[in-house]
């Protein structure tokens, strides 16, 4: 019974473990390049990764909101933030028009096969997820209220160590 327990415990936290890093899953930049998510959440950066679509308005508000502190925290902390697109191809013709009416600065990706969003086992969004400076999944958080933003900046600042 005690090797039981023993191999039980060390397969769930070998499941653990392995849910905090980021899945090798290929996505595409709006210019149809293929990229591995892997290449930006080992950049050495605190990254950002906001998952949204054009019909969703609180994804939109939330990137909003984000896009106003989002040079200081450049700035402060080094941060790099991925908005990641859910929508299909057809949707996906909208996306560039969106960007350059909010303004965004971010580097915007396309999962319009969802492959990244079944991988990381999210149904929703927005969805949000920071990683450490190594890719580590070290926060997630579905849907937006006006202040989320804040809550975002409280843990990049544990992660800088500021």
């Amino acid at each position: 019974m005690k090797y039981f327990f023993l191999t039980l415990l060390s397969i769930l936290t070998f499941s653990a473990i392995a849910q905090k890093t980021v899945p090798d899953v290929d996505i595409q930049t709006l210019k149809g390049q293929t990229v591995n998510l892997q290449d930006y959440a080992k950049n050495g950066k605190i990254t950002i990764i906001s998952f949204w679509a054009t019909w969703c308005s609180p994804c939109k508000k939330e990137l909003d909101a984000i896009a106003d502190l989002y040079p200081d925290w450049q700035e402060e902390y080094g941060v790099e933030l991925l908005a990641i697109t859910i929508d299909t191809q057809r949707a996906l013709a909208k996306v560039p028009g969106i960007i350059e009416s909010k303004g965004w600065e971010y580097e915007v990706l396309s999962d319009k096969n969802q492959d990244l969003q079944k991988a990381l086992n999210f149904q929703t969004v927005p969805q949000t997820f920071i990683l450490d400076k190594d890719g580590n999944i070290v926060y997630d958080h579905a849907g937006y209220t006006p202040g989320d933003e804040y809550e975002i900046e409280d843990k990049i600042k544990e992660l800088a160590g500021k």
